[in-house]
């Protein structure tokens, strides 16, 4: 009788191991996985280069501010050229960060979440070596309340985990002193608005 069990359990096995095989043998599966590492390299062409060249800005004020703009960002060969006008700040500095979510939600701007920040990086000025990628430094408004901002950022981008689309920007009421963490001190958020794509000229 325990000869019999032993030969029954072996046969058991075997059939077991069988059709197992032939499941991971079978063209099914390989054309599954083929699908799937299509798709994933498909993800990271998109993620190479979407083909956008411009992108735009409309500021608008928080709940109790007057302050609105313009922020257009152009892809060049020297890097990303971001400039705007901004009005009704007051005369100084103001920081001004590219933040993590474009929700315009919350009628003080904390929607708009944190700094943009996917490398984990420390809060610094622009071209600074440690810095997030959303960090922009100050608009500096002169007497009229008018802020005019032009620079160049070689490694922001449109594409991959880093793209900037979709993104909030905020403007404060306060000026970003480069070095307090995480946002530089910059105080309330006076506008707000969404990067979006924008048509190439």
């Amino acid at each position: 009788m325990k000869t019999g069990n032993f030969f029954k359990s072996a046969l058991l096995l075997a059939i077991v191991v069988f059709v197992a095989q032939a499941c991971n043998s079978g063209a099914k599966p390989e054309k599954e996985h083929d699908h799937v590492m299509a798709a994933h390299e498909n993800i990271h062409a998109q993620m190479a280069d979407n083909g956008v060249e411009k992108a735009i800005c409309v500021l608008q004020p928080t709940e109790g501010n007057a302050v609105s703009g313009t922020i257009t960002f152009i892809q060049t060969d020297a890097g990303m050229l971001v400039k705007g006008q901004v009005s009704g700040l007051t005369p100084g500095k103001h920081g001004f960060h590219i933040h993590q979510y474009g929700d315009v939600t919350a009628p003080d701007g904390t929607s708009a979440g944190g700094h943009f920040n996917p490398t984990g990086h420390d809060h610094g000025a622009p071209h600074g070596d440690v810095r997030h990628v959303g960090d922009l430094g100050n608009l500096e408004a002169n007497e009229q309340g008018v802020a005019v901002y032009e620079m160049t950022y070689p490694e922001m981008t449109f594409n991959g985990a880093e793209s900037i689309l979709g993104r909030g920007i905020i403007v404060h009421a306060d000026e970003d002193d480069l070095v307090s963490q995480p946002t530089g001190a910059a105080g309330k958020r006076v506008a707000i608005g969404v990067i979006g794509v924008a048509k190439s000229e």
